[in-house]
């Protein structure tokens, strides 16, 4: 069980990654006012981040699921 969080934990981590890492490019996109590549940026991290939110949710349910609410 504990193996099963610590995996959850760990994709959230490459999930937010590369949330970060599209985000910058997103941004650098708008600067340069390519608005197609921003927008396809921005919208990789979006799907990064859900995926991390989804890691995270799954981590707090294996811990709850293996030690209760503590």
């Amino acid at each position: 069980m504990a193996k099963q969080a610590a995996d959850h934990h760990k994709k959230a981590v490459e999930h937010h990654e590369k949330a970060v890492h599209h985000h910058k490019e997103a941004s650098k996109g708008y600067e340069a006012n390519q608005h197609a590549k921003a927008a396809h940026h921005a919208h990789l991290a979006h799907g990064y981040s859900q995926q991390a939110i989804h890691h995270g949710t799954e981590a707090a349910k294996s811990h709850v699921e293996h030690h209760g609410n503590t």
